[in-house]
């Protein structure tokens, strides 16, 4: 009799250790699935990526900082950079701390690194740090051909991706809503921040000082010359995509479309966008 209730609490003990080791799949509400363990740990999969996490955490400082002095809002700012630097993977990134593809143009006089893009050895900038690409990017964008977004509430991320797409920052027609569905997947929004009447008064003052700043300094240098417009091709998930079928309609290797996109799993949403070539 002892050895049959022995047996049972053994076999009761083993049950209960399995249970809590097994994981539970969570949908979000933007479609996104995640994995939880008994630890507690969450690990994302799909829509995002601990590495676009991780990079987020990284640069969001200097993000609220650029927003805070001239507008642009944290959202925009680290949902490009994770666009045109895959989350820090790039070449430029990696090799010349370049987020975002600036150029040599302009009044640039510090070192660079030579790279095909608009032709065979378009000159790019290098920085000391991954920071000064982050403010240098303000700077590009504090131009006449984009002031009309300065005047725009800091935390109108909307406003602000349609204004980039619209006044030519990038080439696909899916631009904006590719920066939005980035942005929501990983709730940058979070990092904006509203501001008074006064307050908005006051920044929009010093932008419209730098902006007339430029046009003296840098009179004949057109944008494009400092930053080519963002050519992407992107893609809408529909309801019966996978990375396979995705990948074999482009002709792209899935751990390329992973990559471009910051995903660790093969799990897609309907209605995510994919980046399947830059």
């Amino acid at each position: 009799m002892n050895k049959l209730v022995y047996l049972s609490v053994v076999v009761m003990l083993i049950v209960s250790s399995c249970s809590s080791k097994r994981s539970t799949v969570l949908v979000g509400k933007n479609g996104e699935t995640s994995k939880t363990t008994s630890s507690g740990a969450s690990k994302s999969t799909g829509g995002t990526s601990m590495s676009g996490l991780t990079y987020i955490e990284r640069y969001k400082g200097v993000a609220i900082s650029e927003m805070n002095q001239y507008g642009i809002p944290a959202s925009i700012k680290l949902a490009q950079a994770l666009l045109e630097s895959g989350n820090g993977n790039s070449y430029l990134a990696k090799e010349a701390n370049n987020h975002f593809g600036i150029k040599c143009g302009g009044v640039w006089n510090g070192k660079s690194v030579t790279r095909p893009d608009d032709h065979e050895n378009d000159c790019f900038r290098v920085y000391d740090n991954p920071e000064q690409s982050f403010k240098d990017h303000s700077q590009f964008l504090l131009r006449k051909r984009y002031e009309k977004l300065f005047t725009l509430d800091k935390d109108d991320y909307k406003g602000w991706a349609k204004g980039l797409k619209s006044a030519g920052y990038a080439t696909n027609p899916r631009y904006a809503e590719l920066l939005i569905d980035m942005i929501d997947r990983y709730e940058l929004y979070k990092y904006d921040r509203a501001e008074s009447f006064v307050e908005k008064e006051r920044r929009e003052e010093v932008v419209d000082h730098v902006i007339e700043e430029k046009i003296v300094q840098e009179p004949a240098v057109q944008s494009e010359k400092i930053k080519s417009p963002v050519a992407m091709r992107i893609h809408e998930v529909q309801l019966k995509d996978t990375l396979y079928a995705v990948s074999k309609r482009y002709n792209v290797s899935i751990e390329e479309i992973k990559q471009l996109n910051g995903l660790i799993a093969d799990d897609l949403s309907v209605g995510q966008l994919l980046v399947i070539s830059r």
